[in-house]
C-alpha cells in the first residue's frame, strides 16, 4: 500500500523534486543535490559555489535592500540588479529638471554617483544548523505563543553570541520547514550604496503593466549601483571619504550566450513560498488576501493612474509606489487564475487523502489522526474574519498615505539613537515630498466606500458611526473635514514631533484619531482569531513534518524565507496552449514590432534615437548573437519567486549570462507549486545589458571594470 501511495505522490509536482525544481539552501547542499547539479551540467567545483572559509561564487551575491538580489561584478564594488529593484532610488533622485526615470542616469565619474540613504546590501558570510539547540528549549505541551517566545529567546541568545565576537556582522536565526528546523545566518551589511547607471524607463520598464509577468518579453530590466566602504574596506555610513568596496569574489561575465538545453543556475534571496501549505490554507489565501488585493488595489491604482496621466509631477512622484502596488496586484490575479486552471486545490486534496491513509496505517502516528479534520474546521472558523482583515489591511493600512503618515508620527521614537531618529525623519520627509493631498483624498474616499461594501457591519471601525451621524453617511464630506483640519501632512508638524514641541498635541489630530480607531479594530481582529490562529500554525507545522516523514527518503528543500538559495535548470522554451510554442529568447526585432503595434501606448513608447540604436546591427559588435542580432531576454526553468529579482543567472562555469527579473503568467501559482511544463524564469541577457552601457551610455569606464570572458 505504501508503494502505491508513493506512486501517487510522484505524480504531484508539489512533492516531486526534479533537477529543475527547488530553492536549495546554499549552506546545506547535501550529496543528492550535489549529484543533481553535476548531472544537470554544472562544471564549477562545488567548493567554488559556497565556502565560508575561502572566496566562492556565493560571496558575489547580495541581498539588495532586503527586497531584491544583486551580483558584484567588479573589484571596485559594482553591483548589477534589476531596474525595478533600483526604481525607488531612481525615482527619489528624479525631478522635473532631471527626470532620470524618463531619460536614464549615467555617472560619468565617481563624484557623480548618487547616494541612497535607505539602501543597503547584505553579504552572507556563513550559515549553521542550530535546530537541536532551539528545539531543546521547546516542549510538546507549550501553546504556540509560549513556543514562539521560547524560540525568540534562544534565537536572541544565539545572535548575541555572534555579535559579541564581531560587532560588524548581523546574525539572524530563521525558521525552516514551518518551524521544524532552525538555521543561523551570519551577514555583513554595507550601507553606502550609490546609483551609477540606469537606462531610461522606456528600456528598463519596456512593456510596463501590459507585459508584466508575460512572455515573450523585451525589457532591459537592469540598473547599476556601487558599494562603498571605509578605507579599511569595512562597512560605514555614507561619507564623501568612503572608497569603493573591494569584494572577496567578483562574478565573471560570459559573452558566449546560451543554447536550448544549456545548464543555468541562479543564486539569490527568494522571499516567501508556500509549497507545503495545506489545501485549506491555499483556499483561504485565494478568497482573502489575494481577492482583497485584486479589488482594493485595482481601485486605488485607477485613481493614481488618472492623476499620473494628467500631471507630469504626479507621474514622477507616484511612479515607484504605483509600480510596487501594481506588481502584486497583477500577481494576485494571476495566482488565483492559475490555481483554478492547474487544478491545484484538487491535486492538493488528493495528496491529503493519501496522507490520511498513511497516517491510518503508520505506527506511532496516532496523534495525527485528526490533523486534516482539525485544519479544515479551524480554517472554516477563521474564514470571515480573515477575509475582513485582508480587506481592512489593503483599504486602510496600505492605501491612504494620510493614515500611514499619522501612524508614523504617533509612533515616532524621538528617544532613539540620533542616527535612527534622523533616518526616520528623512523617510517621512521623502514620503511627504511625494504626497499629493487631492489624489490621496480621492483614494481615502474610495477606500471608505469599498471596505464598507465588502465586510459585515461588525468589522467597521468606530469612525463609520461618525460618518453616519455627523456626515449623513457622506464619505466625501467626512474626508474633506479630515484633510482640511489635519496637521500630519505638514513638514512643520514633523519638526514639532521630533522636538517634542508641546504646542502640538498629536492625540487631538483628526487623522490620528482615525488611526486609533483602526488600531482598536485591528486588535479586535487579532482577538477574534487568536486561538484558531495558534491551532492552524501548530497543525500546519505538523502537516509539513508529516509529509516529509511519509517520504523520508526524498530530498526536500524548505520554503523560501528571504535567505540565500540556489536553483538550477536549463534554458528552454515552452508550449502554454495547444498549437502555441514559445522559443527561449527574444531580440531587439521584437521591441520594434511592439512599438509599431502599440502606437501611442506609453507602455511601449521608446525614444526614436534609442530605437534607431537598438535596430542598428552595426552597433552590436561582440555583444551580437550567433546570427548577428541582439538578444534581449531569455527563459529557463529555474525555480524563483519574489526577492529573486536581480538574481544572477550563471552558466555551467559560474559565469554571468543574465539577470532574473520575472516569472510567466501560465505559472503564477509557482509560490504554491512547481509546474515543470509551464514554469519559467525570465532574465535579461547580460550582452544586452553591456551593449546598453557601452553604446547607449557611452560608459566605457564601467565596461573596463568588468571581468569579461
Amino acid at each position: 500500500m505504501k508503494k502505491g501511495i508513493m506512486l501517487c505522490l510522484l505524480s504531484l509536482c508539489t512533492l516531486a523534486i526534479s533537477a529543475d525544481e527547488g530553492m536549495w539552501m546554499i549552506g546545506n547542499l547535501n550529496k543528492k543535490t550535489h549529484q543533481a547539479l553535476k548531472h544537470a551540467g554544472l562544471e564549477l567545483p562545488m567548493k567554488r559555489l559556497y565556502n565560508p572559509k575561502k572566496p566562492a561564487l556565493a560571496n558575489a551575491i547580495v541581498s539588495f535592500g532586503g527586497f531584491c538580489t544583486g551580483v558584484v561584478v567588479s573589484s571596485d564594488g559594482l553591483v548589477f540588479t534589476n531596474h525595478h529593484c533600483g526604481f525607488d532610488a531612481i525615482q527619489q533622485h528624479s525631478t522635473m529638471e532631471h527626470d532620470y526615470l524618463t531619460d536614464g542616469f549615467i555617472a560619468r565619474n565617481r563624484e557623480e554617483e548618487l547616494p541612497n540613504p535607505e539602501l543597503y546590501v547584505r553579504f552572507l558570510l556563513r550559515s549553521e544548523n542550530v535546530t537541536r539547540r532551539v528545539l531543546a528549549c521547546l516542549s510538546d505541551t507549550m501553546d504556540e505563543n509560549s513556543r514562539q517566545l521560547a524560540v525568540d529567546s534562544i534565537s536572541r541568545i544565539i545572535q548575541q553570541e555572534v555579535s559579541a565576537k564581531d560587532s560588524t556582522v548581523a546574525a539572524v536565526v530563521d525558521a525552516y520547514y514551518a518551524g521544524n528546523e532552525y538555521w543561523l545566518s551570519v551577514y555583513r551589511d554595507y550601507e553606502d550604496i550609490r546609483l551609477v547607471f540606469a537606462p531610461p524607463s522606456s528600456i528598463g520598464k519596456f512593456g510596463w503593466d501590459t507585459d508584466n509577468w508575460m512572455w515573450p518579453r523585451h525589457t532591459g530590466d537592469f540598473s547599476v549601483f556601487r558599494i562603498y566602504a571605509d578605507k579599511n574596506n569595512r562597512p560605514a555610513e555614507y561619507s564623501p571619504d568612503n572608497v569603493p568596496y573591494h569584494p572577496t569574489y567578483v562574478a565573471p561575465i560570459s559573452l558566449e550566450g546560451y543554447a536550448e538545453g544549456d545548464f543555468s543556475m541562479t543564486l539569490g534571496y527568494p522571499g516567501a513560498t508556500e509549497r507545503y501549505l495545506s489545501s485549506f490554507g491555499i483556499e483561504e489565501m485565494m478568497i482573502t488576501q489575494n481577492q482583497a488585493m485584486i479589488d482594493i488595489r485595482g481601485i486605488k491604482q485607477e485613481i493614481w493612474k488618472q492623476a499620473m496621466n494628467a500631471r507630469p509631477k504626479i507621474a514622477i512622484s507616484y511612479a515607484s509606489k504605483y509600480d510596487e502596488s501594481s506588481n502584486y496586484w497583477k500577481n494576485s490575479i494571476g495566482v488565483n487564475e492559475a490555481i483554478s486552471k492547474l487544478h491545484i486545490l484538487e491535486r492538493k486534496r488528493e495528496m491529503e487523502r493519501s496522507l490520511q491513509r498513511w497516517i491510518g496505517q503508520e505506527k506511532g502516528s496516532s496523534s495525527l489522526l485528526h490533523l486534516l479534520t482539525d485544519l479544515e474546521l479551524n480554517y472554516k472558523e477563521r474564514r470571515e474574519p480573515a477575509r475582513a482583515r485582508a480587506y481592512f489591511e489593503e483599504a486602510f493600512l496600505n492605501a491612504p498615505e494620510l493614515i500611514q503618515l499619522a501612524y508614523q508620527l504617533l509612533n515616532f521614537d524621538y528617544d532613539a539613537p540620533k542616527e535612527i531618529v534622523q533616518a526616520a525623519y528623512e523617510r517621512i520627509t521623502t514620503q511627504l515630498d511625494n504626497f499629493d493631498e487631492t489624489v490621496d483624498k480621492q483614494v481615502f474616499v474610495a477606500m471608505l466606500r469599498e471596505y464598507r461594501g465588502q465586510v459585515a457591519p461588525e468589522y467597521l471601525p468606530q469612525f463609520y458611526q461618525v460618518i453616519a451621524d455627523s456626515c449623513g453617511g457622506n464619505e466625501q464630506m467626512f474626508a474633506d473635514s479630515i484633510y482640511r483640519t489635519t496637521a500630519v501632512t505638514h513638514i512643520a508638524t514633523l519638526d514639532k514631533v521630533v522636538r517634542q514641541d508641546s504646542t502640538f498635541v498629536i492625540i487631538d489630530d483628526p487623522a490620528v484619531s482615525i488611526v486609533l480607531d483602526l488600531l482598536v479594530t485591528y486588535i479586535d481582529f487579532m482577538q477574534r482569531t487568536n486561538e484558531v490562529d495558534e491551532h492552524i500554525e501548530r497543525d500546519e507545522r505538523r502537516y509539513n513534518a508529516a509529509i516529509r516523514q511519509m517520504n523520508d527518503e526524498r530530498n526536500y528543500y524548505p520554503d523560501a524565507n528571504f535567505t540565500m538559495r540556489l536553483s538550477f535548470g536549463t534554458v528552454g522554451g515552452y508550449a502554454p496552449n495547444d498549437g502555441v510554442e514559445y522559443r527561449f529568447f527574444t531580440t531587439t526585432e521584437g521591441i520594434a514590432e511592439k512599438v509599431r503595434a502599440h502606437v501611442g501606448d506609453r507602455d511601449f513608447t521608446v525614444q526614436p534615437a534609442l530605437l534607431d540604436l537598438l535596430m542598428s546591427h552595426d552597433n552590436y559588435g561582440r555583444y551580437a548573437n550567433d546570427s548577428g542580432g541582439m538578444n534581449v531576454c531569455f527563459i529557463t526553468n529555474n525555480d524563483i519567486t519574489g526577492g529573486n529579482s536581480g538574481s544572477p543567472m550563471f552558466n555551467a562555469r559560474g559565469e554571468l549570462i543574465g539577470l532574473a527579473f520575472d516569472g510567466n503568467w501560465e505559472a503564477m501559482s509557482s509560490d504554491l507549486i512547481y509546474e515543470p511544463r509551464y514554469q519559467r524564469c525570465i532574465g535579461v541577457d547580460v550582452r544586452y545589458v553591456l551593449f546598453l552601457i557601452e553604446k547607449m551610455g557611452q560608459a566605457n569606464a564601467l565596461i573596463q571594470e568588468l571581468t569579461i570572458r
